[in-house]
């Protein structure tokens, strides 16, 4: 079952490849030049491409507050 991803800027930079070589369709916020983005922006823009985000940001679980 393939699944779809964004990894987050600070998570290893091989790990897009590896989630696609896993079969899933991945791609890094740095793919669209979304580097140093507010969490809200890449919440709504995995949001809409219907993504699962990755990302080692703790706080990131706390942008809709």
């Amino acid at each position: 079952m393939e699944m779809r991803f964004k990894t987050d800027e600070n998570t290893p930079s091989d790990l897009v490849d590896l989630l696609s070589d896993a079969g899933h369709d991945a791609l890094s916020v740095l793919d669209q030049d979304m580097g140093g983005a507010e969490d809200s922006r890449i919440a709504s823009v995995c949001q809409r491409e219907q993504r699962i985000l990755v990302t080692l940001d703790s706080d990131f679980a706390d942008i809709w507050t």
